[in-house]
């Protein structure tokens, strides 16, 4: 079937489910925009990615990430288990691929939060993505925002603050861009969701294809 169709909606039926990649500079605010959509119940399916770096204080496995050791990511990418997966500072990410298909066979729209190089292995694999990139309200705000999450040494915040730069050059690659201001974290929640509401308007509309 074409990645694009006429939208089911004009036949009286539910519109297709949406793959949507939530993409942008480390310390920009993904998580904490996902943790507002989710509290407010946007009715998605936020994907659980896979990492072997070490859990942080506050974080829960299974919730906001899948903490798994080295051994086991490397059999996970040996079995083609996942979508998309990168090394990023020293540890792996990537996306279970069983948790996207399940959502979208399930009629759900699918939300993954990943990092402008996983953006862009999605995006090679064809899947007909609604891409979305998260910019900072400015440069200092992220690096604000870098330092008071105290996770990273000095030295690692300037390396992140370094390949954030190079990241945010990507935004041409994307489809939409969201500003994520420091103090209006729910006016960039109403753009995706204003994103996401236009996408199931249109009048041929996206087919995920995996």
């Amino acid at each position: 079937m074409s990645a694009k169709e006429r939208n089911p909606i004009l036949e009286g039926s539910t519109p297709n489910p949406l793959l949507v990649v939530i993409s942008g500079p480390s310390g920009v605010g993904k998580d904490t925009l996902l943790m507002r959509m989710r509290e407010l119940g946007f009715p998605f399916h936020f994907v659980v990615t896979a990492t072997s770096r070490p859990i942080r204080p506050g974080e829960r496995t299974g919730y906001d990430y899948h903490f798994v050791d080295q051994e086991r990511f490397e059999e996970m990418i040996a079995h083609e288990e996942l979508l998309e997966w990168a090394e990023v500072y020293g540890h792996y990410k990537g996306i279970p691929k069983f948790e996207v298909r399940r959502a979208l066979d399930s009629g759900r729209d699918v939300i993954l939060r990943i990092d402008t190089q996983g953006a862009e292995t999605i995006r090679q694999l064809g899947t007909n993505a609604v891409f979305i990139f998260v910019m900072p309200g400015s440069f200092e705000e992220l690096h604000n925002r870098l330092q008071l999450r105290r996770t990273e040494s000095d030295n690692e915040v300037v390396q992140r603050l370094n390949v954030a730069q190079q990241e945010m050059e990507q935004v041409a690659n994307f489809d939409y861009v969201v500003i994520n201001h420091e103090d209006r974290l729910d006016d960039a929640v109403g753009q995706i969701r204003a994103i996401i509401v236009a996408e199931k308007q249109r009048v041929w509309s996206r087919r995920v294809e995996l």
